[in-house]
């Protein structure tokens, strides 16, 4: 959106509590060791550092005053700011939701940021490695993946190529056969937005890659050796994945409540669908938003921000931009490093051409021409090796034996 307005007679201030642009549908990439963070991650400084009107402030909003127009931000120094804006636009995202059950995540973490997908390949390394020395290392090679949407179908096809061939003969002391991997859902299928046969396809692969799919499968319980279904089955697992069910960030709630904005049930706030607006002058576009209950992925984020842009472009002109318009580019997943599936309105491609079709998008939607680059040499490097560029633990042992011993003496307490 902010390079939307790079020609704009305006000054463009983007406000953030991280100093990077994420490119969440390649997260669980860099969960599993195939891609590095800065490929998906540019910080907004570089990405932004020819555009001469826009600024780029680090800190985390805590409210809106839409009254006197302000915008409250804690700054890195401990102090707090106000800013002030003519036009404002909230592009806040969403955060995972364990359905009313907080305390599943000691032991499910979520992977929606930057700093959890990092955490989550380190934990997935630690898994392996622990396995070579441990008494019983089938207990260390038991994952589950809770969630079988694209997220979920992509982590556990992923963690399988880990398993099964990027580090097959790098840990000669474990027995890729003994690795299980567990996707389970609630609904009766996996990839629900997909059509019946793609659905289908996708599970005939997960499993010919040795994932066992368990569907109709509702979690009732997490702990730290496994799950339990509401209908009593145990699935013991060392490493469990959360992909299950996602809410609107809280800042959507608190926009609603400076400008009366409606929510739906998830928390999103319900904009114009015109132009994506909450009021005059408040805009809101992403996952925080429900706009004609578009799916909350990265195609309708990505148009929402170019259509604000030209909005308030064609005000500053003393125009009438064109009402929003969504151009659906279809439902992808993929599967494996040379199988995907893609559901493209009529279209339904897969194997190696879905998998063509989910990279040209994909890499289309990545910012910057390196990435780019260098991301398709990264997969194109794994789908002929095998290899991975990025199987390090970036958290030393001690680091893990603080935050155990912690946690241990908060749940005494």
């Amino acid at each position: 959106m902010v390079r939307g307005l790079k020609r704009a007679d305006a000054e463009v201030t983007l406000i953030d509590r991280t100093n990077h642009h994420l490119f969440q549908p390649l997260l669980y990439q860099l969960a599993t060791a195939l891609l590095p963070a800065g490929d998906i991650a540019p910080s907004f400084r570089a990405i932004l550092h020819r555009q001469r009107n826009a600024h780029v402030l680090l800190g985390e909003v805590t409210g809106f005053d839409t009254a006197a127009k302000r915008v409250h931000v804690d700054l890195p120094d401990g102090r707090s700011s106000q800013v002030e804006y003519d036009t404002l636009v909230v592009a806040a995202g969403s955060r995972d939701s364990y359905f009313g059950h907080d305390e599943w995540a000691e032991h499910a973490p979520p992977m929606k940021t930057l700093e959890q997908a990092v955490d989550l390949r380190s934990k997935l390394l630690r898994a392996f490695e622990t396995a070579v020395s441990a008494a019983d290392p089938k207990q260390w090679l038991s994952f589950a993946v809770v969630g079988a949407g694209p997220t979920g179908v992509e982590l556990a096809g992923q963690l399988a190529d880990l398993a099964r061939r990027a580090l097959k003969g790098q840990f000669r002391e474990i027995d890729p056969r003994d690795v299980r991997i567990t996707l389970m859902d609630a609904v009766s299928h996996v990839l629900p937005p997909f059509s019946a046969p793609l659905r289908e396809h996708a599970r005939v692969k997960l499993e010919r890659l040795g994932v066992t799919v368990m569907t109709n499968a509702m979690v009732a319980s997490i702990d730290a050796d496994g799950l339990t279904t509401k209908d009593g089955d145990r699935v013991e697992a060392r490493t469990i994945i959360w992909a299950a069910g996602v809410q609107a960030s809280p800042l959507a709630g608190k926009l609603a409540e400076a400008t009366g904005a409606e929510t739906d049930r998830k928390g999103k706030i319900i904009v114009n669908p015109v132009d994506c607006s909450v009021t005059d002058d408040v805009f809101a576009i992403g996952d925080m938003v429900n706009l004609n209950d578009l799916p909350g992925i990265a195609e309708p984020a990505i148009q929402e921000g170019h259509h604000v842009a030209r909005v308030i472009k064609a005000r500053l002109d003393g125009r009438r931009a064109k009402p929003f318009k969504y151009l659906d580019l279809g439902t992808m997943a993929t599967i494996s490093p040379g199988d995907a599936v893609a559901d493209i309105k009529k279209l339904r491609l897969k194997g190696l051409i879905g998998k063509a079709a989910w990279a040209g998008v994909h890499i289309a939607f990545l910012v910057g021409w390196r990435n780019r680059a260098a991301v398709l040499a990264q997969w194109a490097w794994n789908l002929l090796t095998g290899r991975r560029a990025q199987p390090i633990i970036l958290e030393p042992m001690q680091a893990i034996d603080r935050r155990e011993g912690l946690a241990a003496g908060n749940r005494k307490a």
